[in-house]
């Protein structure tokens, strides 16, 4: 069986895969830019602050997936639970840095302008400085995305939603009938996933960055 007839063949399942496989990265890659934002909104006034989180966050960006996931099936189990703990705390440092970057970037003078026409300390955060900041967190989540689409893959390992289930299988039936073509279409269905999102992040920053912040 060719490679287009194998895809052909088991699209349904390798579709529900895929998307499986997009909803898992774009769901955590929300959460994380929840918790990532409120912890940069935290901590970017204080260097000490903003220094920790950065550090903590690239701790855990230092822990290889498998070792993660390792660790986290014999406290949650296998499944869903252990891959969104694990992707949401991967995609955390480029949205933290992203957003104490963006947050210090700010002008000074802007700020002091904004709270001069009477503006509360939150109403300047929220309509002036998050604004100011928008495209480097955007960045930031564009950043932790394509790095989930890859380690999405992994948390096959643990049973995880996804194309990873593939790619698994390939590589642990090597040389048998099929075992090339269920790797393909699982790395092939992650590139196609990845440059869909990378297109999406480009429609959003088109509609959400104003001209003149862009450039």
């Amino acid at each position: 069986m060719n490679f287009f007839e194998f895809v052909a063949d088991r699209w349904d399942k390798l579709s529900l895969m895929g998307l499986l496989h997009l909803s898992a990265v774009v769901q955590c890659t929300v959460i994380a830019a929840v918790l990532g934002v409120l912890i940069g909104v935290a901590v970017y006034r204080s260097p000490i602050g903003s220094a920790l989180a950065t550090a903590l966050a690239s701790t855990i960006l230092t822990i290889p997936s498998f070792a993660l996931l390792g660790l986290l099936i014999p406290i949650v189990g296998l499944g869903t639970e252990p891959t969104v703990i694990a992707l949401v705390l991967y995609a955390l440092l480029p949205i933290v840095r992203n957003t104490i970057v963006g947050l210090g970037g700010v002008d000074p003078a802007v700020a002091d302008a904004a709270r001069g026409i009477g503006m509360s300390r939150l109403g300047v955060l929220t309509r002036v400085e998050m604004r100011l900041a928008w495209p480097a967190i955007l960045a930031g989540m564009r950043v932790a995305t394509q790095m989930l689409m890859g380690i999405a893959v992994i948390a096959a390992y643990a049973k995880g939603p996804g194309l990873g289930a593939p790619v698994f299988t390939g590589l642990a039936n090597a040389g048998s009938a099929n075992a090339l073509n269920n790797a393909i279409a699982g790395t092939l269905g992650v590139v196609i996933l990845a440059l869909l999102l990378e297109g999406v992040y480009f429609v959003i920053n088109r509609l959400t960055v104003s001209r003149g912040v862009r450039g």
